[in-house]
């Protein structure tokens, strides 16, 4: 696994974070290299102002940092970490961070832009962008070519101004725009619905994971919360709009719920429904962070666990892992780990290595998921 970035005389050491004693996932991508050449070839002033959105580990930062002030914008917990370690190891200048539920900055000179995956936080993104930026601050953006669509292209048409595309380079292209459209229609960032067949109503900012509508995991698993008096502290490992907790703390009225995600905007949507759904005098407590990193040993009753298996756009199951590790360091002698996933994933096999076999059991399959219940 490549960890030196070289691009026109200068080397940077990157990592992905956390990093992995045998790391197999590259810290940076060719979208990244895109970028780094076109912006050099441009020949910028020095200090500039310039605004990174979704960098995912810092390449992008670490680059610019060296010459211009940089602010680095993004809705991961894991990409802020990972990017100040790498601005750390390459002895870089300092950056500021914004998380994605703060203000965007106006006193910008260029945007970077890496694509979320997701279209309403595109639409959110750039909808910010046209309000903030003046109208002659160069956007470019970069995606791969294969997820760079007509749609796209028109919501950089309908929220910035004229766009235009680069050639294809190492399956990457660049798309260009500036804020020069007249201000449209307020983008509003929350998305609410109701849960059907249950009394729960969820608000969604625009980066939660299925913030359109019930993933048919969530609404598997929310047959299966269990109840009971001894459940005092539970846990929503990687909680996205936090559906799973509200219905917990619905069935045991008596327990406190952490909710816990990497996401800064699934966080806020989390607090929000917790509170509009079980009530500001609950005791609740919402945090953006690396898994279970600082959590207390032998401190849960029971943790509820709807793994992710991508980090941005790569596969991976190393969070799954770690996500299965801290929570039978965090749980009581008797507390149980409660975990969903697809079928293929083989959940079985890596609990059954963690927890010990006979302390694994099936609660419930479909044709599509499987709930699993392990035992500390």
């Amino acid at each position: 696994m490549n960890t030196e970035l070289n691009i026109l005389d200068r080397t940077l050491t990157l990592y992905r974070f956390p990093k992995q004693a045998q790391e197999t996932l590259q810290a940076w991508d060719a979208g990244d290299e895109y970028l780094i050449n076109h912006i050099e070839e441009m020949d910028l002033a020095e200090q500039c102002n310039i605004l990174i959105l979704n960098d995912n580990f810092g390449a992008l930062s670490c680059w610019f940092s060296d010459k211009h002030q940089v602010s680095m914008m993004s809705d991961s917990h894991i990409a802020h970490n990972g990017a100040l370690k790498n601005l750390q190891r390459n002895n870089c200048n300092r950056i500021n961070f914004l998380k994605s539920t703060d203000d965007f900055p106006s006193d910008v000179d260029l945007v970077l832009f890496k694509l979320p995956k997701n279209n309403r936080m595109l639409a959110w993104q750039l909808y910010q962008l046209r309000t903030k930026i003046k109208q002659d601050v160069q956007v470019i953006a970069v995606n791969k070519a294969k997820e760079i669509h007509s749609s796209t292209l028109k919501l950089f048409e309908k929220y910035l101004g004229k766009t235009t595309t680069s050639l294809a380079w190492k399956k990457h292209r660049l798309v260009f725009s500036s804020a020069d459209h007249c201000l449209g229609a307020l983008v509003n960032p929350i998305t609410k619905w109701n849960v059907d067949d249950e009394d729960i109503q969820l608000k969604n900012l625009p980066n939660v994971y299925s913030g359109d509508s019930l993933d048919l995991g969530a609404r598997f698993m929310l047959k299966h919360i269990p109840q009971g008096p001894e459940l005092q502290h539970i846990v929503d490992l990687g909680c996205g709009n936090g559906v799973l907790s509200v219905k917990a703390g619905q069935l045991n009225p008596q327990a406190s719920i952490t909710c816990v995600d990497e996401s800064f905007m699934a966080v806020e949507s989390a607090k929000q429904n917790l509170a509009d759904n079980l009530g500001e005098e609950r005791q609740i407590q919402v945090i953006a962070n690396n898994c279970l990193d600082n959590f207390k040993q032998d401190s849960t009753d029971l943790v509820l666990c709807n793994p992710p298996f991508h980090q941005g756009l790569a596969i991976t199951d190393h969070i799954a892992w770690q996500m299965f590790c801290d929570a039978k360091r965090v749980l009581n002698t008797g507390g149980q780990l409660i975990v969903i996933g697809n079928r293929h994933l083989s959940y079985d096999v890596k609990l059954a290595r963690l927890f010990g076999k006979t302390n694994v059991k099936e609660l419930a399959t479909n044709n599509k998921f499987v709930i699993l219940q392990a035992t500390k």
